[in-house]
C-alpha cells in the first residue's frame, strides 16, 4: 500500500513485493477523512505520473476510496476471489508491503493494518524509506530512544550505515482482470507551476539541480530573492523522490545534506513524542494572546512589515515559502505577536506542499521556544534579517506590489512606510 512513497525509484516496499511475488498490485487509497486541501492537485499530479510509470513497466496503479485499511482488506478479498465480476484475478494475496512513517496517524494505520492483516492470514511488512537514516536506527550512547538535541544526532546521523540506493523494477504484473480505479482529478488546487508534481519532473529537477546548483547552495540558499534553494520539500514530501538516493548524490554538499538530516531529525523526534503537532515538547509554561485581528493581518501578509508580508503572499501564493521566511514569519507570529504557535503550525500545515507532521510542528516548535532548541529564548530581528539576506528589497517587492517603487532603505524602516507608501498598512507591532 502506497502513501508517501510516490515513486519506483528507490522504492524498498515495492522493490520486495516485484522480487518476492510473481504478482504486485500498487494500491494508494484516498482517504476521506484525511483531506489533501490545498495538496490535492499535487497529489493528483503525483499519482498520475505514478501511473504512467507503473504502466510502462507492465504494472499499473491502483487506486481506491475509503478507508485505507478497509480498503485494502477488500481489495485482496477481490483478487482472491477472482476480481472485479469474478474475472481471472483470483489468487492468494500473501502479503502487504508499507514504507513506515512516524506520525500518530500513519502508525495507528500501520498497527491497524498488521492486525487486520494477520486476521486474515496475510503477511505484514514495513520498510524504509521515507527518510535516509530509519527513525530509532540512531539514539544515544547514554541511553534514551531519541536525540533531543541536533548536533549529536548530526554526528551519529553520519556515522550511520545505510542501506543501498534501489533500481527502479524492470517489471510490474498486475493480476489480470482488476480494475484499477481513477486517480483524483488535478482541480480544484492546481499547483504553482514552479512545483508540478510527480516522480518524473522531480528526478528532472533534481538532475538539474546536481548539475548547475549544488555547489553554490552554502553561499546561496539564504539568499530570499535568488530563489536559490532546491524546492525539494513537495517531492520530498510526497516521496516523489527518495531522500537516501538524494542524500547519497551530494555528498560533496554537505550543507545541503545536513538539511536532510535536520529532517531526518524531526522524524525520530515525532516518532518519539507523537503527539508534536498538538502539544508542548517541552513545556515552558508560555502564555499567549488571542487576537484575532492580528492572525487573519498575518495570515493575509497584512502585518506592516515588509519581510514578514512578503513571506506571508509567497506562501498564499505558491503554496511555498522561502526557509528563511519561514523562520522570520513564524518568529513574529510567536514571538512578537504572541499568538500560539499551533494556530500558526496549522495555518502552515493547511497551505505547504510540504506540509508535514514532523518538519511543519517540530520546526514551530524549535521556533517557538516549545521544542528542541536549547536556546528557547533565541531572538531573531527581522529587519536586520531582511537587510542581510534582501538587501535591495527584491523579494519583498516581488510579493508585496504596492512596495514595488519603495528604495530599499525604506523597505528596510518600516515604521517610515505608511507616510511613504498609501494602502499599505501600519506595522502591528515594533518589528524589535
Amino acid at each position: 500500500m502506497l502513501n508517501r512513497d510516490l515513486r519506483v525509484h528507490d522504492h524498498p516496499a515495492l522493490a520486495a513485493a516485484c522480487a518476492e511475488a510473481r504478482r504486485v498490485v500498487p494500491l494508494f487509497v484516498l482517504d476521506p477523512s484525511v483531506p489533501a486541501g490545498r495538496r490535492s492537485g499535487f497529489l493528483a499530479e503525483s499519482l498520475a505520473d505514478l501511473r504512467r510509470s507503473l504502466r510502462e513497466r507492465g504494472g499499473d496503479l491502483v487506486v481506491r476510496r475509503g478507508d485505507p485499511v478497509a480498503e485494502t482488506v477488500r481489495l485482496a478479498r477481490e483478487i482472491a476471489g477472482g476480481g472485479a465480476g469474478g474475472g481471472s484475478a483470483a489468487g492468494v494475496v500473501e502479503a502487504v508491503h508499507v514504507s513506515a512513517d512516524v506520525s500518530a496517524l500513519a502508525r495507528r494505520r500501520e498497527r491497524r493494518l498488521a492486525e487486520e492483516c494477520e486476521r486474515h492470514r496475510m503477511g505484514f511488512r514495513a520498510f524504509p524509506g521515507v527518510t535516509v537514516v530509519p527513525p530509532g536506527a540512531v539514539t544515544p550512547s547514554g541511553g534514551g530512544d531519541h536525540y533531543r538535541v541536533f548536533t549529536p544526532y548530526w554526528r551519529a546521523w553520519q556515522a550511520h550505515s545505510r542501506r543501498e540506493v534501489l533500481p527502479a523494477p524492470a517489471r510490474v504484473t498486475l493480476p489480470e482482470g482488476l480494475d484499477p480505479g481513477v486517480p483524483p482529478p488535478g482541480h480544484p488546487h492546481r499547483p504553482h507551476e514552479l512545483f508540478r508534481g510527480g516522480e518524473t519532473v522531480a528526478r528532472r529537477r533534481m538532475r538539474q539541480w546536481l548539475k548547475y546548483c549544488v555547489a553554490d547552495y552554502a553561499a546561496g540558499h539564504d539568499d530570499l530573492a535568488g530563489n536559490r534553494t532546491s524546492k525539494f520539500s513537495p517531492y520530498l514530501r510526497f516521496g516523489c523522490l527518495s531522500p537516501l538516493e538524494l542524500a547519497s548524490l551530494t555528498e560533496d554538499g554537505d550543507d545541503f545534506v545536513r538539511q536532510l538530516c535536520w529532517r531526518d531529525f524531526f522524524y525520530q523526534v515525532t516518532m518519539a513524542f507523537p503527539a508534536i503537532n498538538r502539544a508542548d515538547y517541552r513545556p515552558r509554561g508560555l502564555t499567549w494572546n488571542d487576537d484575532a485581528e492580528a492572525l487573519q493581518a498575518w495570515k493575509e501578509g497584512r502585518t506592516g512589515l515588509p519581510i514578514v508580508d512578503a513571506g506571508m503572499r509567497q506562501l498564499l501564493e505558491e503554496g511555498w515559502m522561502h526557509n528563511r521566511a519561514r523562520l522570520l514569519t513564524s518568529w513574529f507570529l510567536v514571538k512578537r505577536l504572541r499568538v500560539d504557535w499551533r494556530t500558526g503550525a496549522d495555518h502552515f500545515f493547511d497551505l505547504l506542499l510540504d506540509g508535514d507532521v514532523a518538519n511543519n510542528y517540530g520546526n514551530w516548535q524549535w521556533v517557538a521556544g516549545t521544542g528542541n532548541d536549547t536556546r528557547f529564548n533565541r531572538t531573531v530581528n527581522p529587519v536586520r534579517q531582511a537587510r542581510r539576506f534582501d538587501p535591495d528589497g527584491e523579494y519583498i517587492r516581488r510579493y508585496v506590489p504596492e512596495l514595488r517603487n519603495v528604495p530599499p532603505k525604506t523597505l528596510h524602516e518600516p515604521w517610515r512606510l505608511p507616510s511613504a507608501v498609501r494602502g499599505y498598512p501600519p506595522p502591528l507591532v515594533s518589528p524589535a
